[in-house]
């Protein structure tokens, strides 16, 4: 196990963000995530589990502890077990530290259905099912059909089933009730051999059209297209010297409403709310998701809005983004400004507190 000291941590995440890790150790085996626990354990010291950096805000005086970056690498392919009622599947394996749009790549070479949509989502494997990733009509609790972690807390490997994951609306039992208690290793995706694309936003059939015309089924590979080009059309695909793509994506979650709190909402609107019926919640009361973006645009923030180095995208309000030149960006304390100020604007005007989706690292 090689141990580098005072790595910064800035040009591993997207934000381009961040200052040191006091300890950082590059994990490429199951073997080395045991030892680099064990050595932080024993040392007493705090643990942070890093993967593609994507959805992450790192402090500007960095993690005062063990950075453990998972590098594991690895895909392979088997036959799903039978399940009655449904075609037969395939199992994309894939380990932690494979990048996310590898996998997209091998599914829709091999035309398997149920990640085409998730396409261009920037990050590895390891933190799919963390943050339960969705875009477009998909989430990866949907095809996820186990995963491998190491857990801290009983020293040992464990496999669990997606039920077990605890999965929800951009979480799961990762990230909210056992937050820091497994390092995500492995995960397996059921997949749908020549499946249907899925379909069910009107802005991916909008922009396949745009690009085939009208007229018959799309294949995987165009719908994941589609996704690319509306990704990179709202500064949310990572493209290499574009600085509207120095963010960490999404930085607010859209939040889920009841009936009465988005009929509020619309009464101090000129205009109804755009919003996704939700189901009922364990109330039994009818919810609606209303975009995170048209909130924070109704509370007066414009695309390409700056408050120093830090701002937000000119493609999508959604998105805040690192403005300053490489090496002397905007600071995690010039982004958290920002974000709160947004905060506290769309809860004066809505009544909601809107919710950060990237993780913070460190003491802010």
């Amino acid at each position: 196990m090689h141990v580098e000291e005072n790595k910064l941590l800035a040009p591993l995440t997207t934000f381009g963000v961040g200052g040191p890790a006091r300890w950082l150790v590059e994990a490429a085996t199951e073997a080395d995530i045991v030892e680099a626990s064990t050595w932080a354990r024993e040392r007493g010291l705090p643990l942070f589990v890093l993967g593609g950096g994507s959805n992450l805000l790192v402090s500007d005086a960095g993690f005062d502890g063990l950075v453990l970056h998972i590098a594991l690498q690895g895909l392979s392919v088997r036959d799903a077990p039978p399940v009655p009622g449904q075609p037969p599947q395939r199992i994309l394996r894939a380990a932690a530290g494979e990048d996310w749009n590898n996998c997209i790549e091998q599914s829709l070479k091999a035309s398997w259905a149920g990640i085409e949509c998730l396409a261009g989502i920037p990050g590895t494997v390891g933190g799919t099912p963390v943050q339960n990733v969705g875009a477009y009509g998909q989430e990866v609790s949907s095809v996820i059909d186990r995963v491998r972690a190491f857990d801290l807390a009983g020293r040992a490997f464990v496999e669990l089933s997606a039920a077990e994951c605890g999965f929800s609306y951009r979480r799961s039992r990762f990230n909210s009730t056992d937050r820091g208690r497994f390092i995500v290793t492995r995960v397996d995706y059921r997949l749908t051999p020549g499946g249907a694309p899925t379909l069910s936003y009107p802005d991916v059939r909008r922009a396949i059209e745009a690009d085939r015309g009208a007229g018959g089924e799309p294949t995987l590979a165009e719908v994941a297209t589609a996704v690319r080009h509306i990704r990179q059309s709202k500064g949310m695909l990572i493209v290499p010297g574009d600085p509207d793509c120095r963010s960490a994506g999404s930085f607010f979650k859209n939040p889920i409403v009841s009936r009465d709190h988005f009929q509020r909402i619309a009464a101090l609107s000129a205009t109804e709310p755009p919003h996704f019926p939700t189901g009922a919640g364990l109330d039994h009361a009818e919810r609606f998701k209303i975009p995170a973006a048209w909130l924070i645009e109704q509370a007066g923030f414009a695309k390409g809005y700056r408050l120093g180095n830090a701002g937000i995208s000119k493609r999508h309000t959604l998105a805040l983004v690192n403005l300053g030149p490489t090496g002397f960006g905007a600071t995690a304390a010039e982004i958290l400004a920002l974000a709160n100020k947004i905060a506290a604007a769309v809860e004066n005007r809505f009544g909601i507190r809107l919710e950060r989706e990237p993780v913070l690292v460190g003491s802010q």
